[in-house]
């Protein structure tokens, strides 16, 4: 059974479908990511996984759950079991590095601070970062911002953690770092991953499936593997970033020539 279940998702934005019709499934202990142009939805697509929003028509199913029929504490204790990687890291800039990590612990459980102490350490460890526990979030890189960021989603030890852009504004260096860090903990924490990119390289190295995205539907879904060699021209203009295609270069409108014949529509 996948963790994740969505079925004939359909979910608007006042006339404007955002989803008409999507299935999607996310297996146990995968890497899963929802590709696509920008404005296709996939940041939207996690908020109705945790429950933000509601869809106009479909169900999602969270580990057997039905999101959108839980009560409010049910849905409480199911996002406990949530991770979330923001895209801009969301630390909270007055408490340092540590407080950020251990922020979660203090306010979903009771242990006493020498326990916090040493789950917090691990967490930092795990991520390269146990030396940095003192910086303050305006001290750290935009790569190290979002490995304590990381940190934090893995201190409750969730079921799945989902990854809303994590790669984006990341030098080679700190992108290099992240793909490894995720592929790394997804695999030794037995986790379930969920990307939201349009960096297709990157995510495309540690994905085992990929769903595109576009026009509120699913596009094409399979391995990287199986996506190259797809005989949809609009795959292969994704996945190879080529600036023309069935996506155009130029925005529908009248010729050149026409608009140079007509100097009374100049603006």
């Amino acid at each position: 059974m996948p963790l994740i279940k969505i079925r004939d998702l359909h979910f608007y934005r006042g006339d404007k479908a955002i989803f008409e019709g999507v299935n999607i499934d996310i297996h146990r202990g995968k890497i899963t990511a929802i590709m696509g142009p920008s404005g296709t939805g996939k940041t939207t697509l996690l908020r109705l996984i945790g429950g933000q929003l509601r869809p106009d028509k479909g169900t999602i199913e969270v580990d057997g759950q039905d999101v959108h029929k839980l009560s409010h504490k049910e849905l409480y204790e199911l996002r406990k079991r949530m991770g979330m990687l923001f895209q801009s890291g969301a630390l909270l800039t007055d408490i340092n590095v540590f407080d950020n990590v251990a922020f979660p612990i203090r306010e979903h459980t009771d242990l006493p601070e020498s326990m916090i102490r040493d789950l917090v350490f691990m967490k930092l460890q795990a991520v390269g970062l146990r030396g940095a526990r003192d910086m303050m979030p305006s001290e750290l890189s935009g790569g190290m911002a979002r490995r304590v960021a990381l940190a934090r989603a893995m201190t409750l030890d969730p079921m799945m953690i989902m990854y809303d852009e994590p790669f984006t504004g990341q030098d080679p260096i700190s992108m290099g770092t992240l793909v490894n860090l995720i592929h790394r903990m997804n695999d030794a924490m037995k986790l379930t991953s969920i990307i939201v990119s349009h960096d297709v390289v990157e995510t495309a190295e540690i994905a085992d499936s990929i769903y595109l995205l576009s026009g509120g539907k699913v596009i094409e879904k399979g391995s990287s593997v199986q996506l190259k060699k797809s005989s949809s021209q609009w795959v292969q203009q994704f996945m190879q970033g080529l600036p023309d295609g069935p996506v155009p270069f130029h925005y529908p409108g009248v010729s050149l020539s026409d608009d140079l014949l007509n100097p009374e529509e100049r603006i």
